[in-house]
C-alpha cells in the first residue's frame, strides 16, 4: 500500500482514479479532517499539535488537488512518471493550435460588442472542455496512457485559462452600464 503521507488518494482512502465522485471526495476529506483537525488537539502537547497541524495541511492539499480535474489529472500523470510542465511544454497538436487562434480571434471580435458571440464562444469552449475531460478519463482510468493524458492536461490547462479570461470578459461586460 502507498504511504498516505505521500499519496493524496491514500490519505483520503480513495481509489487513484481520474473519475472521482465529488460527494465521496468531500466525505473522505471531512472524515480525515475530523480526525486530524488541530482544534481536537488544543489541549495536547506541542508535538502532538504540530503533527495534527501537518496532517491537516496535508489533507487540505490533497483535497485542493483532487477536487480540481486539471490538478487531479496532472497529479495522476506525475505519479506515473509523466511530467506535465504545462507552462514550459507548450507542444500541442496543430489542430488545437488552430483552435486556440480561432478562439482568440472570436474573443477579440466579441470585445468589440458581440456579447452573444462571446456567450456562444463560452458554450463552444465548455463543450471542448467536456470532450477533453472525457478523453482524460479514458486515458487515465481505462488505457493508463499517461503520455496521452499529459497532452490532454496541457490542452485542459489552456482551455481553463482561456475559459477564465472569457468569463472575466463576460462578467465585466454584464456589469458595464448600458446606454439607451
Amino acid at each position: 500500500m502507498t504511504d498516505p503521507r505521500h499519496d493524496h488518494f491514500a490519505l483520503l482512502d480513495l481509489p487513484p482514479r481520474f473519475a472521482l465522485d465529488e460527494a465521496s471526495l468531500e466525505q473522505a476529506y471531512r472524515r480525515v479532517q475530523a480526525q486530524v483537525h488541530p482544534d481536537r488537539f488544543a489541549l495536547a502537547g506541542a508535538a502532538e499539535r504540530r503533527v495534527a497541524m501537518q496532517w491537516a495541511a496535508r489533507a487540505n492539499e490533497a483535497f485542493r488537488i483532487l477536487r480540481s480535474p486539471l490538478a487531479r489529472a496532472a497529479y495522476l500523470c506525475e505519479r506515473h512518471g509523466q511530467p506535465i510542465d504545462a507552462e514550459s511544454n507548450t507542444a500541442m497538436p496543430a489542430g488545437f493550435l488552430m483552435q486556440q487562434m480561432q478562439w482568440r480571434e472570436e474573443l477579440d471580435e466579441a470585445r468589440s460588442g458581440g456579447r452573444e458571440a462571446a456567450q456562444a464562444l463560452a458554450r463552444e469552449v465548455e463543450a471542448r472542455r467536456d470532450e477533453v475531460l472525457a478523453r482524460l478519463a479514458g486515458a487515465l482510468d481505462e488505457r493508463h496512457d499517461y503520455a496521452d493524458a499529459a497532452a490532454g492536461v496541457r490542452e485542459l490547462h489552456f482551455i481553463d485559462r482561456f475559459r477564465d479570461e472569457l468569463a472575466a470578459f463576460l462578467d465585466a461586460d454584464a456589469a458595464a452600464p448600458r446606454g439607451h
